[in-house]
């Protein structure tokens, strides 16, 4: 086979941002054709994968205009309310909740696989999307007109600019001769739904204990996921308890504070390695989603980057579509790399920070973790900066 078609923007990588990618350039009137190695089939329903994603305001208010919004099950998104964190066995509770930045809730909580879901229902009914399933890029060709990607059975695709958003690990990165700083913390994040006696309340619980981490994250209903970060070698040990053991263990870690806890579905486990792209940009090609940025999950800023760059790179190329310029033009590229770096990269390095610090379980690291907790408890203007970043920048409009 040696097929060529052709497409105003040709995107690897049928994962939420990807295929947001593409509704957002869909809605600025631009064709484009989603490049997925899985089979089309396979991103009709994807199963549950256990991994629940906060999303900010900010992250609410693109999904709305993409239209994705509205095709998530009303019942299992969960709004946040507040969010509490722990300190080894210190008493101290660091309180973050939505109003310092004047909203009721700090975000959202909506399981992975709905996302999904709803990103490729949108994509697939909008005009001027193609997705193209069983293609696995195996090339990636630039001249001064455009670029061609390759499939391992011969097809290809021709446009003036192609985008890689095929995971943290994207192989059409390196095929686009981009780096990555890879940061293996050496962790393993085991999830699981949970059900419980007592209300949630709609808070969320960062329990950082000496020897692994606990995440409680409220779900709808009397319902949380059970988020356990510990060694790697660590985790076989936890994957091989029975549910009822792995229940009592998380429920004892958790100091009862839910009474009673169940497993509710299949627990799945997740190295923990965050990258960040050396450049977001090269001739006639960009990266979004986890391509450019794979954030540790504990500041709950993963997929909200990958948004706020499909909004920054889809904005940067329909002004460009509308004054007729190249779509693969470097200058259009330098302005979404120029903002998406400056949102992102303090973040990173900031939680990467904080995880290196509230992981370490060394007396002197042990002291100054406890140091910085009682700090931020007193600072109020911290607290509300940590809220605003939560919540995505986005202050709610006062009332009439």
């Amino acid at each position: 086979m040696n097929d060529l078609h052709t497409t105003d923007i040709a995107i690897v990588g049928a994962g939420p941002a990807g295929l947001a990618l593409a509704a957002a350039l869909a809605q600025a009137g631009l064709r484009c054709t989603v490049l997925e190695q899985n089979s089309a089939e396979s991103l009709v329903a994807p199963p549950e994968d256990g991994r629940d994603i906060a999303l900010t305001h900010r992250a609410r208010a693109i999904l709305e205009r993409l239209g994705h919004w509205d095709r998530l099950p009303a019942d299992e998104i969960a709004p946040l309310k507040r969010a509490l964190v722990r300190n080894g066995a210190s008493p101290l509770v660091l309180p973050f909740d939505g109003q310092a930045d004047g909203h009721e809730a700090l975000g959202y909580l909506v399981p992975n696989h709905r996302l999904r879901e709803a990103a490729y229902a949108a994509a697939a009914a909008a005009p001027g999307i193609e997705i193209v399933g069983d293609a696995r890029v195996t090339a990636l060709e630039r001249d001064e007109q455009g670029a061609t990607v390759r499939l391992a059975d011969g097809r290809a695709w021709r446009a003036p600019l192609v985008v890689a958003a095929d995971s943290r690990f994207s192989t059409t990165r390196r095929l686009g001769g981009i780096g990555a700083h890879l940061l293996d913390f050496g962790r393993t994040c085991i999830v699981v739904r949970m059900r419980h006696e007592e209300d949630h309340e709609n808070t969320a619980h960062e329990c950082f204990r000496y020897g692994n981490t606990l995440a409680i994250l409220p779900m709808a209903g009397r319902q949380s996921s059970a988020v356990v970060t510990l060694k790697s070698d660590q985790a076989p040990e936890w994957m091989a308890l029975s549910d009822e053991a792995f229940a009592l263990r998380v429920e004892q870690h958790f100091d009862r504070r839910l009474g009673r806890m169940d497993v509710a579905a299949p627990r799945h486990a997740y190295p923990l390695v965050a990258a960040y792209a050396t450049r977001f940009v090269g001739p006639r090609f960009a990266l979004v989603g986890d391509a450019a940025v794979g954030m540790h999950p504990v500041t709950a800023h993963g997929y909200n980057f990958g948004l706020y760059g499909v909004e920054v790179l889809a904005r940067e190329l329909e002004r460009a579509a509308r004054g007729r310029r190249d779509l693969g033009d470097a200058a259009v590229l330098a302005a979404y790399e120029r903002e998406h770096r400056m949102r992102t990269l303090p973040v990173y390095l900031g939680t990467n920070a904080i995880v290196r610090l509230f992981t370490d379980d060394t007396p002197p690291a042990r002291l100054v973790r406890g140091a910085v907790l009682k700090a931020a408890s007193v600072a109020s203007p911290l607290r509300t900066l940590i809220a605003r970043q939560l919540t995505g920048g986005v202050r709610r409009a006062a009332s009439a």
